[in-house]
């Protein structure tokens, strides 16, 4: 029988894993396509779970809480967890960087072990692997009704009220390549309106500008009901 590794699945074929845990910068025998079917098969298995699991959710909470446990960030805190970091194999540039602690890099090596447990063991092996991994963020989902990102949430008091989405730029990226720091601006089309936001990506930056300029949006909203409310009284 195969060793089993600390991630939870011994190898019958080593050289799997060994792919798995391949940067690009390495060479051409890399993680890159394992990272493409990965994609595909954690997209997969997390829906399956949460299909099972939650029979009274409608599609949109079920999206919702996909995304929330397939996104970077959540498959990087994985990587940390089951410490794959320091086993990366990174070109030397790459590993002078400080590399292994990159969400994207750390997220890529997570999908990419996830096509190789299918490879070596199959569907329902890599399916047992993958929610051992996944099974404390999915209990603490609450059930069909994970909250919507602020984009998504301007984007719908928006349209509700017949206005223009909003515009993002990005302001500022600063940083070494392993400690990033972004800051972007959520501006409003047709309103002198804007906000910023930062964080350790462009899309956290941009949720965050948008969750302000939202606050800002039913700040004024809420006075505007209450002067109306005010007026009335009188």
């Amino acid at each position: 029988m195969p060793r089993t590794d600390p991630i939870g699945h011994g190898f019958r074929d080593p050289g799997l894993l060994e792919q798995a845990l391949t940067h690009a910068s390495a060479g051409s025998r890399n993680n890159e396509r394992l990272e493409f079917l990965g994609d595909g098969l954690v997209n997969l298995i997390i829906a399956e779970a949460l299909f099972q699991r939650w029979p009274r959710a409608d599609e949109g909470a079920l999206t919702r809480a996909r995304a929330e446990l397939v996104r970077e960030r959540s498959l990087a805190q994985v990587a940390r967890h089951l410490d794959l970091g320091p086993r990366i194999i990174f070109g030397p540039g790459e590993l002078k960087s400080g590399a292994h602690r990159r969400d994207s890099i750390l997220a890529d090596a997570v999908e990419a072990i996830i096509a190789a447990i299918y490879l070596d063991a199959g569907f329902e092996r890599c399916r047992e692997v993958v929610l051992g991994w996944f099974e404390e963020a999915i209990e603490a989902l609450p059930v069909g009704k994970v909250e919507k990102d602020a984009k998504t949430q301007l984007q719908e008091w928006l349209q509700a009220r017949q206005r223009p989405l909003p515009v993002y730029t990005l302001v500022e990226a600063s940083g070494e390549d392993h400690e990033r720091h972004f800051r972007a601006c959520c501006a409003l089309q047709d309103d002198a309106l804007s906000g910023e936001g930062e964080g350790a990506s462009r899309r956290v930056a941009e949720q965050a500008a948008a969750s302000g300029v939202l606050q800002l949006l039913k700040d004024a909203d809420a006075k505007a009901k209450s002067e109306r409310a005010g007026r009335r009284g009188r």
